[in-house]
C-alpha cells in the first residue's frame, strides 16, 4: 500500500471533536475567540473536568485552585489549553489499535513533547508549537496499525514501533515513514504547513531540504523519551544517541544526564529534570 492509499481510506480516518477542530483552525487565525472557544469547552462536561484536572495537576505549580475553563485559559494561556485540549482530542480518536500498546504509546509522546520542549526553551524554536508536534509526532504509527495492521504486523516481528530504526525500516519497506503519515494527517486536518512540514521530516530531520529546528529538538526529544520507556541500557543509549543532530542544534551529549550539569546553545548551566517530574500531572491527558 502506498501513502496515497493508506490515507485515501474515508472510513478510517480519525475523526476529533469540534472545539479540536476549532483550535486546530486557530493556528492560522489572527481573530479567533478565546470566548468562544471557552464556550465550546464549558459545553462538553467531560473535557472541561479533563482540562481543570491538568490545570491543577503538579506540572503547572499554581498556588490556588483553578475551578472554571476560564480561570484555566487566563493562568495556562490559550496556547496551552489548545496543545491540552488537542492532545487529548488526538488521543480520542485512536481508541484501540491492533499491536500497539497505547498506555506506552503515549507515555513515549508525553514525554517527547516535554523534554523537547524544555529543549526548545533554551533554543530560538517556538517551545509551545513543539510541545504540540512532540505529542502529534507519532500519530502515524497508529494510523498505519489501523488500516493496514497486518502488513504492519510483519515490521513489528523484526523491530518496535518505538525503535530508533523504524523510520527507515518502513521507508524501506513500503517507500514512506510513519512521519509522512503524520503530516498527512495533520494536513487534512487543516494544520498549518510548517507543522505538517515539521512532523513530516521529525524521523529524519537532516534528510529535510530545509532544516526545521523544531523538528530536531522533537527528534532529540524521542530519543530521551525512548530510553526512558524502553528501559534502554547505558550501550544501547550511546549508540541510539542522535549525535549528528544534536551537533545541529549546538548540543553538549551530556545534556540528558541529570547527574551533571551539561551546556546548552546559550551556554548556561542546566541539568534536566527527570522526565517523571518533568511530566508529573499530565498523563490524565491520555486517560
Amino acid at each position: 500500500m502506498d501513502l496515497k492509499s493508506l490515507i485515501d481510506q474515508p472510513g478510517k480516518l480519525p475523526t476529533i471533536p469540534k472545539v479540536g477542530q476549532q483550535l486546530i483552525a486557530s493556528f492560522s487565525s489572527d481573530d479567533v475567540s478565546v470566548r468562544e472557544i471557552a464556550g465550546q469547552l464549558t459545553a462538553d462536561p467531560a473535557l472541561s473536568a479533563k482540562l481543570l484536572r491538568l490545570a491543577n495537576s503538579a506540572y503547572f505549580h499554581v498556588s490556588r485552585t483553578i475551578g472554571t475553563v476560564e480561570a484555566a485559559l487566563q493562568m495556562l494561556g490559550f496556547v496551552m489549553v489548545r496543545n491540552l485540549v488537542l492532545g487529548n482530542s488526538v488521543a480520542g480518536a485512536f481508541k484501540h489499535v491492533p499491536g500497539i500498546d497505547l498506555k506506552q504509546f503515549w507515555r513515549y509522546n508525553l514525554y517527547t513533547a516535554c523534554t523537547a520542549r524544555w529543549l526548545a526553551q533554551h533554543g530560538e524554536a517556538n517551545s509551545d508549537m513543539v510541545f504540540t508536534l512532540g505529542l502529534m509526532h507519532g500519530i502515524g504509527q497508529l494510523q498505519m496499525h489501523m488500516v493496514m495492521p497486518q502488513e504492519v504486523a510483519q515490521l513489528d516481528k523484526q523491530m518496535g514501533v518505538l525503535d530508533a530504526g523504524r523510520a527507515q525500516l518502513e521507508v524501506h519497506t513500503f517507500g514512506f515513514h510513519y512521519g509522512e503519515v503524520s503530516a498527512e494527517l495533520a494536513r487534512i486536518w487543516n494544520f498549518p504547513l510548517p507543522l505538517i512540514e515539521a512532523l513530516r521530516h521529525i524521523p529524519q530531520p537532516l534528510l529535510s531540504p530545509d532544516f526545521s529546528e523544531p523538528a530536531a529538538w522533537v527528534h532529540m526529544g524521542a530519543w530521551r523519551a525512548r530510553v526512558e520507556v524502553l528501559g534502554l541500557s547505558e550501550d544501547a543509549q550511546v549508540a541510539s544517541y542522535p549525535g549528528q543532530v544534536g551537533e545541529r542544534l549546538g548540543l553538549n551529549p551530556g545534556w540528558s544526564n541529570p547527574a551533571s550539569a551539561s551546556l546548552l546553545p546559550q551556554g548556561e548551566p542546566v541539568v534536566m529534570p527527570p522526565l517523571l517530574q518533568l511530566t508529573e500531572g499530565l498523563e490524565v491527558m491520555f486517560e
